[in-house]
């Protein structure tokens, strides 16, 4: 309260000297954490395989070695199978619906071209989702709180993993294994908190021989990801569509926010059928875009949402910023209204180590999280 004949002009520079205190104070903490997490990053390519090679350099056994992966591997199914389990079994004692989402978390980044913070979205993804800041229920009506809606199996392990020096082959087949165990809880349908984009294709490789046949995808990103093998590796983030089009995964394969695409991509796209909606045409394709109807005559349809789909205005914690994107309600619109049985999703992408700006790419990720909850829950 000001005192008697005090000026104004003096309350307010103590109260904006505080303010600017406590902004810089938080900006330091946030910058501290994100160096931190950058330490962290550098060491998640290597760990690994160095530790492999020490253990031949010892003379260790290689069936040594492999009965010890074997171990991890196991323990680390274990828990997801029985996380799957507790939720179905709840879910299904509830009763009342045919379709339930199960959060899935996937921390991979050592697959990223540029920046590997993805590994880091899923715990931050989760905080933004039950932070307080807002309620509940979904747009379209749909309560979170409720586990015929929403549950979580929690995250596969996998650095933890690649610790014990299992290569990305196996590794693939450890993440698809964990979306079948998912899978097997009817009612639950995996939503998968990414981790870069490698990870899409071992996941739409699970849900299309979990259900026994082709989906069609409905893919939103900057970027295709469909080179053959971006920088000789064939499980790059930049390439996991070509892994999911030469295994014949999906049948109909939408990429839609286009706007960083090279000739490898669009020659990819024609060799697979790829229908590729890019930013420049958006204002012709935005009909066509909003009114989609997928799924038809196959298993389901499958939606994988990279955050940089959106344009950074919206969401600028993204490893590769590409201004010209599409907003928020663009994408919410796009989902919203399509109509197809979506049986799993992922999003993709989100970098917390440049997040910058009190941790808004983390709330547009939970917020994407949200909705596709509700489009798979019924």
């Amino acid at each position: 309260m000001l005192a008697a004949g005090q000026p104004t002009s003096t309350f307010n520079t103590v109260n904006s000297t505080t303010h600017s205190n406590d902004s810089l104070l938080s900006r330091l903490t946030h910058f501290y954490r994100l160096v931190t997490l950058s330490e962290m990053s550098s060491m998640i390519g290597k760990r690994g395989f160095h530790y492999l090679q020490k253990s031949k350099a010892a003379n260790i056994s290689t069936a040594l070695i492999e009965n010890g992966q074997n171990r991890v591997i196991d323990a680390s199914l274990t828990l997801i199978r029985e996380r799957a389990k507790l939720k179905g079994e709840l879910v299904r004692a509830l009763g009342g619906v045919t379709a339930a989402t199960s959060l899935l978390g996937v921390p991979l980044g050592h697959n990223s071209s540029f920046l590997q913070g993805p590994a880091f979205a899923p715990p931050r993804i989760r905080e933004a989702i039950w932070c307080g800041s807002t309620n509940a229920t979904t747009e379209e009506g749909k309560e979170l709180n409720d586990p015929r809606v929403l549950t979580d199996v929690g995250d596969l392990p996998v650095q933890e993993i690649r610790d014990c020096g299992v290569d990305d082959d196996r590794l693939m087949d450890v993440i698809s294994e964990s979306v079948k165990l998912v899978m097997g809880e009817n009612p639950l349908r995996p939503l998968v908190l990414g981790g870069d984009h490698s990870i899409s294709f071992p996941v739409v490789r699970a849900v299309s021989e979990k259900l026994g046949g082709p989906v069609d995808i409905l893919h939103l990103d900057a970027h295709p990801d469909i080179y053959d093998a971006f920088e000789g590796n064939k499980y790059s983030h930049a390439s996991s569509f070509a892994r999911i089009m030469e295994g014949g995964y999906a049948r109909r394969l939408l990429q839609v926010g286009i706007r960083s695409i090279s000739s490898e991509g669009r020659e990819q796209g024609k060799k697979y059928g790829v229908e590729q909606f890019e930013m420049r045409n958006f204002s012709r394709d935005r009909h066509i875009l909003e009114n989609l109807k997928l799924g038809e005559g196959v298993k389901g349809v499958y939606i994988s949402v990279d955050v940089d789909c959106l344009d950074p205005a919206f969401a600028p914690g993204v490893s590769h910023i590409e201004p010209g994107g599409l907003s928020f309600r663009d994408v919410l619109n796009i989902l919203h209204n399509l109509q197809a049985d979506v049986v799993a999703a992922d999003v993709v992408e989100f970098n917390p180590q440049r997040d910058t700006v009190d941790g808004m790419t983390a709330m547009v990720a939970a917020k994407l999280v949200r909705e596709l909850t509700a489009k798979i829950s019924k």
